[in-house]
């Protein structure tokens, strides 16, 4: 009697949420991946469905959770952002990442890299950016057809998916925004920030400062203004004074000829 194997219910299968490997083994290697896992995120922030991960196990095929990889960066596109324990693709419309990258470290081995590639061109990758920050080399893979075929030159390579560029340079991978920005740490946009922050206190320390004068000026005018009315009224009143003055005289003088006396003969 042959008993036939029934294969476990997909249902039931569980997908791990953790691969016992650590996310980088050093602190350049962890630098690298928070740098461009949270630039790329900022990069899309507006999309809502645009999805950017970090170390996240990725399952390309339902019923199988020994096929996994977790790129250090991934990148999907047409899927809306939110938490994942783990980036099951047949619950996600069965949309891959098209974008993943990789930091080499010490602690990587060509085979489980080559397993890597391959597995990458296999379940659709569109896009694979590999940078070594021990020898500053990047290398990058685009998809032709089936294949994921190298790109000749990729210093200053911009990425068709991402519209980021690339850039090497004596210190290491710089990587452009599409606006032309440049990726920074959280540390030099705390800068930035604090930077920006303080020139708006001396903006409007001096907005206030001008305020102050501008009201200090209107007083002066409005001083001036006073004084000049203050004048005018003065020679107002001296000019009734004068005009009493020779009304009086005219008076006198046309009494005084009534009289008979005639003062010029006086």
């Amino acid at each position: 009697m042959v008993t036939k194997l029934q294969s476990p219910d997909k249902q039931n299968i569980i997908y791990p949420d953790d691969n016992g490997e650590p996310m980088s083994d050093n602190t350049e290697q962890f630098r690298l991946i928070v740098w461009i896992k949270e630039n790329s995120e900022l990069l899309f922030a507006n999309d809502p469905n645009v999805f950017v991960a970090g170390d996240l196990l990725w399952y390309p095929v339902e019923g199988n959770n020994k096929l996994c990889q977790a790129p250090d960066v991934m990148v999907v596109f047409g899927r809306p952002k939110g938490y994942r324990g783990s980036y099951q693709q047949w619950n996600e419309d069965n949309i891959g990442p098209q974008v993943v990258f990789e930091i080499w470290s010490p602690g990587n081995r060509p085979a489980p890299m080559i397993q890597k590639f391959k597995f990458y061109e296999r379940y659709g990758v569109e896009e694979y950016y590999l940078y070594d920050p021990q020898t500053l080399e990047l290398t990058g893979w685009q998809r032709q057809e089936e294949e994921l075929e190298a790109i000749e030159q990729i210093d200053g390579w911009i990425s068709p998916r991402l519209g980021v560029r690339f850039q090497l340079s004596e210190t290491g991978l710089e990587m452009f925004g599409p606006d032309g920005e440049a990726f920074m740490s959280f540390v030099e946009l705390a800068q930035l920030r604090r930077q920006a922050q303080a020139r708006a206190i001396e903006a409007e320390q001096q907005a206030q400062q001008a305020e102050q004068l501008r009201q200090q000026a209107e007083q002066l005018r409005q001083q001036a203004e006073q004084q000049a009315q203050q004048a005018e009224q003065r020679a107002t009143d001296t000019e009734a004074l004068l005009e009493q003055e020779r009304s009086r005289s005219q008076a006198l003088e046309s009494r005084l000829r009534e009289m008979g006396i005639d003062l010029n003969q006086l």
